[in-house]
C-alpha cells in the first residue's frame, strides 16, 4: 500500500494520477463498522477496475476542532497499526490528511474540491454520520451538492449490535470497563496494544512468577486495570500468557499503574524488544492480598484459567 501525507498546503504532484474510490473518515480502531465502508468501497473499486484509496486524519478532531489537549486523547489504534489494518482490507492508497492551521478553518466547498475531487475520485464512501468541518454544513446529506456530480456519494448506515450503533466511543468504554470480550467482537478482532519491553521491580520473579514490563506506545488507550488473558508477538512468536494491569498494591501504596505480563513457557531475556498484546478475556479484578502466599495462590489460578481458556483456540 502507498502511503500518502498530505499536510495543507501541499504539493498536488504528491497525487497519483488515476481514479480512485475514497473511503473516508477517522476509522479509530477499524471496527466492524468501519470495515462495512471499507469493504463496501473496495467492492465498489472492484467493480470499476480501480484503485481504493482510504482516508484518515491525524490529530483527533475533537485536538483540532474541541481544542482537547493532545495529552487528553488517546486511541485505540496507533496511525501505523490503522495503516496497517487499511492494507489488510485491501487497501492501494493510505492518505494520511494533517489537521494543521490551514486545514482546520477550510470551507466544505474547499475541502470537497481539493480532498475528494482532486484526489481523482469517482466515488467517495462514508459513513452517515461522517462530517468534514462543522457538522451542521458539511455532513453526508450536504455532499452530493458540494460534489457537483463530478463523483459519485454512497453513504453507509450504521452497523449496529443488539440495537446499538457499534462505534468507537463505545469501544472505549468497554475497554475502560475492562469488557475486553465485548469490544473485540464490536471491533471484529482481538484489541491490541504495541510497546517496548522495560525493566520493572522484578517482584513477579520473586514469586516465581517472571513477567516483562510493558511500556505502551503512547497516545494508546489500554483496558481497566486487572487481570486477562493475552497472547503477545514477540521474536517473531506468539506467546500466551496473562496480563496484569494494577499498582501492585499488596507491595505498596501509590504505587503508578503498570503493564505486567507472564509468559507462559518462555525465560528469554528480552529487554528493549518491541512487542504486540493481544488481549482476549478479562479474568477478575484486581485486588490487594493480606499477604504474599495468598497471591502466589492466586496467581496459580489465574495461570490456569489462563490456560483452559486458550485450549482449543
Amino acid at each position: 500500500m502507498q502511503i500518502i501525507k498530505l499536510e495543507e498546503p501541499f504539493d498536488q504532484k504528491k497525487i497519483p494520477d488515476s481514479p480512485i474510490v475514497l473511503a473516508m473518515g477517522f476509522f479509530d480502531g477499524v471496527h466492524r463498522g468501519h470495515q462495512a465502508v471499507i469493504k463496501r468501497a473496495r467492492l465498489e473499486a472492484k467493480k470499476r477496475g480501480i484503485k481504493l484509496a482510504i482516508m484518515t486524519l491525524t490529530p483527533h478532531p475533537s485536538v483540532a476542532f474541541r481544542h482537547i489537549p493532545s495529552s487528553k486523547v488517546t486511541y485505540l489504534t496507533s496511525l501505523d497499526h490503522k495503516l496497517t489494518l487499511f492494507e489488510h482490507l485491501g487497501a492501494d492508497i493510505g492518505y494520511v490528511t494533517v489537521l494543521n492551521q490551514y486545514l482546520i478553518p477550510m470551507g466544505p466547498q474547499e475541502f470537497v474540491d481539493k480532498y475528494m475531487a482532486a484526489l481523482h475520485a469517482q466515488v467517495v464512501v462514508a459513513g452517515e454520520d461522517y462530517t468534514f468541518g462543522k457538522q451542521e454544513i458539511a455532513n453526508m446529506e450536504l455532499l452530493p451538492k458540494y460534489a457537483r456530480k463530478r463523483f459519485e456519494v454512497i453513504k453507509i448506515t450504521h452497523l449496529k449490535e443488539n440495537g446499538q450503533k457499534i462505534s468507537s466511543t463505545k469501544i472505549r468504554s468497554c475497554l475502560d470497563e475492562g469488557k475486553i470480550e465485548e469490544a473485540n467482537e464490536l471491533l471484529g478482532y482481538p484489541f491490541e496494544n504495541d510497546g517496548i519491553i522495560v525493566h520493572g521491580k522484578q517482584i513477579g520473579r520473586k514469586l516465581g512468577f517472571p513477567t516483562i514490563n510493558v511500556e505502551v506506545t503512547k497516545g494508546e488507550r489500554i483496558p481497566a486495570e486487572g487481570i486477562y488473558a493475552v497472547r503477545v508477538q514477540l521474536l517473531s512468536q506468539e506467546i500466551m500468557g496473562m496480563a496484569s494491569i494494577g499498582r501492585n498494591e499488596t507491595f505498596g501504596k501509590n504505587n503508578k499503574p503498570t503493564l505486567e505480563i507472564n509468559l507462559f513457557d518462555f525465560s528469554q531475556n528480552v529487554y528493549g524488544q518491541k512487542v504486540i498484546v493481544h488481549w482476549y478475556q478479562h479474568l477478575r479484578d484486581q485486588e490487594k492480598y493480606s499477604d504474599v502466599p495468598a497471591l502466589v495462590t492466586q496467581l496459580g489460578q489465574d495461570e490456569r484459567d489462563t490456560r483452559d481458556y486458550f485450549k482449543g483456540k
